[in-house]
């Protein structure tokens, strides 16, 4: 076990760092959000080389899902700092003669980051932006299942940042097991439903408020989309390459966003299949291993388990319809279409996380809906579909944490969408102003003159009282004067305090 004995003392200057208050200043935040910046800008060679060496990732895929989307949400996060900062005024009723209110965000103190390995980059600082941003003193602890790219976070980017208030730190369990035994503002955790059962628990020691951004299995449901012959092709087109980019683009699938299964009607399937291999090879080439378009999987502990999905149930075996290839040596599984799994076979019952893609037949589109239903709340459902009914449906009857049609993945990069989940795949929200909020506390600030007041709330208590209090309640100006003036009467009496209740009476 690593020695981390000064981890206490670490913690305990940050927190008397935070204490001075220099987090909270507007400059401090914009020069540690530049300097998130300029690490990104000036290292992003060395960040395309270490998701290689941990993941597999082409230089494109790991820009349009880290490094880009990181520094299009500092860019936002700099220039939006100050209105994000500012207090906002609360509204009051009339009544409240002289008063003012706002809310003013505050940040929480010294939080905790847990990232996760299959995002690296992406997972450990887009929530750090919103930490820095809100004021706070922050540790951040990679994953040590993305070595290299911890490695990088760790030895590197400190060098650009106050390392009084912002730590990163490396380590395996052993040392998530430390960080979970002090005491902190705020814990932000991705990864499996597991630990961040563990993570939870220990919070709850300390009352500590916890983000979980987990996952579970985002089911796609994709219908014929129109009645035209020729529009239903080009559709279609659309439809199959958004949703194999979505699976076999992202990590090869293994994000908490991507598509876990999809369904699709019995009729469709014999149109769907042929599509799919088409652009399963203009996409990721003949032979998609050598492509390098397809990320690899994470481990061999990760390898072995997606094979078990597949080879330890015959029957599961026997839908494997595209694909089904494991290449241990080099952690590459290509990308594999299921169709009709047993409902009850761990592939349909455990998030898959990788490039295994179970297709689902119902009888009609509409059964999806059930379907989605009767499982676990998903961190997304994608909805292939015009059918503005169905759509409908899916809005008013299905939960999750997003909801997308026609597309799949993209609410991931949008600043003005919270992204989380609900139930199962987690709690909590963040990206662009939602990260501000989520490492903020909104204090409620009132102020009052001394020249106004409700002579009524105070005692002694009478008759005359209780009216004023009910009709100021219900901001019945009028009704205030009429009372005042003695030209309102009540139906309501006050009870004798000396009287007996008696179960009868209820």
């Amino acid at each position: 076990m690593e020695n981390y004995s000064s981890l206490e003392r670490d913690v305990r200057d940050m927190r008397a760092y935070f204490g001075t208050g220099k987090t909270k200043e507007a400059t401090w935040r914009e020069s540690q959000l530049k300097a998130l910046r300029k690490f990104l800008l000036e290292n992003e060679d060395h960040i395309f080389k270490a998701l290689n060496n941990d993941l597999g990732k082409h230089q494109v895929e790991a820009f349009r899902d880290e490094v880009g989307t990181l520094v299009k949400t500092l860019n936002l996060a700099i220039k939006s700092l100050k209105q994000w900062m500012a207090g906002k005024e609360a509204k009051l009723p009339r009544i409240a003669l002289l008063s003012s209110a706002e809310i003013v965000p505050e940040p929480l103190g010294l939080v905790l980051i847990f990232s996760s390995w299959n995002f690296p980059f992406g997972l450990s600082l887009e929530p750090l932006i919103g930490a820095v941003a809100a004021g706070n003193s922050v540790v951040l602890k990679p994953s040590e299942m993305s070595p290299a790219c911890s490695s990088l976070l760790t030895s590197v980017l400190p060098s650009y940042l106050d390392s009084n208030a912002i730590m990163i730190i490396q380590g395996g369990p052993s040392l998530g097991e430390l960080l979970l035994k002090q005491t902190w503002d705020k814990i932000f955790f991705t990864g499996s439903a597991r630990v961040g059962k563990i993570v939870m628990s220990a919070a709850a020691e300390n009352l500590t408020p916890v983000s979980l951004e987990l996952g579970g299995k985002c089911p796609a449901l994709l219908d014929s989309l129109t009645s035209s012959w020729d529009r239903e092709v080009l559709l279609l087109k659309v439809a199959v390459k958004r949703i194999l980019v979505a699976k076999y683009g992202a990590c090869a699938g293994q994000a908490c966003i991507a598509i876990d299964y999809v369904l699709v009607e019995n009729s469709f399937i014999s149109t769907l299949l042929p599509l799919l291999k088409v652009w399963i090879k203009k996409m990721f080439g003949e032979n998609p291993k050598g492509s390098n378009s397809i990320a690899r999987i994470v481990n061999k502990q990760h390898f072995l388990r997606l094979k078990s999905l597949i080879n330890d149930d015959p029957k599961v075996k026997e839908s494997v319809v595209i694909g089904g290839s494991f290449d241990e040596d080099n952690l590459f599984i290509e990308p594999t279409i299921l169709v009709d799994p047993p409902l009850d076979s761990a592939i349909m019952t455990e998030e898959i996380f990788g490039p295994l893609l179970p297709i689902i037949t119902v009888e009609k589109i509409e059964d999806s809906v059930g379907f989605i239903k009767s499982r676990p709340k998903p961190l997304a459902i994608y909805a292939f579909t015009k059918n503005k009914s169905l759509q409908k449906r899916m809005l008013d009857e299905t939960s999750s944490g997003s909801l997308v049609f026609n597309d799949a993945i993209l609410q991931y990069v949008a600043d003005t969408l919270p992204f989380g989940g609900v139930g199962e795949s987690g709690f909590g929200k963040y990206h662009g102003k939602f990260s501000f909020d989520t490492f903020s506390h909104h204090k409620a600030v009132a102020r009052r003159s001394y020249y106004t007041d409700f002579w009524f709330r105070f005692p002694p208590w009478t008759l005359n009282k209780l009216q004023l209090l009910e009709v100021a309640y219900n901001l019945d100006y009028i009704g205030m004067l009429l009372v005042i003036l003695g030209l309102k009467g009540s139906k309501r009496r006050l009870i004798n305090q000396d009287e007996k209740l008696h179960d009868k009476q209820f």
